[in-house]
């Protein structure tokens, strides 16, 4: 059930960066889930497409790191692999397949890979560290 959870608050709260900095600057917040949704439009609708875009996209990087991730530190190797798989998204794969996705600006959605990075990693922790028992997490 870590996974599940990790998974869950990583893909629900790492659009808040760039949402907030839309409306902080009068841009347009829905930009990035247009952009999302016109990765692969398969129902028409603007926000189930997202999701589906977003959450698949999400589950495919968590279920690697669910998998790679120490269990030492976790929270910071997740940070550092998310920012890793923000440089491989925005600046290698999005150019290449996604132009509306390459198109946003690169620091707002860099800060969401952060973003998911952070929920994916202290989530999966206090959900591995709830598991092990109280006490701090000695395992290798």
């Amino acid at each position: 059930m870590g996974f599940f959870y990790a998974w869950l608050a990583a893909t629900l709260l790492s659009g808040i960066p760039s949402t907030l900095y839309a409306l902080a600057t009068g841009g347009d917040p829905l930009q990035a889930t247009r952009a999302a949704a016109a990765m692969f439009p398969l129902s028409g609708s603007l926000f189930v497409d997202a999701a589906l875009v977003h959450g698949s996209v999400s589950l495919f990087w968590a279920a690697i790191l669910w998998r790679t991730l120490p269990r030492r530190h976790t929270a910071a190797w997740a940070i550092a692999a998310a920012a890793l798989i923000g440089i491989v998204d925005l600046l290698l794969i999005a150019p290449r397949f996604f132009p509306e996705v390459a198109a946003l600006d690169f620091w707002p959605q860099m800060a969401g890979h952060f973003m998911w990075g952070a929920c994916f990693g202290l989530v999966l922790r206090f959900r591995r560290q709830k598991k092990s028992g109280p006490g701090p997490d000695f395992s290798p």
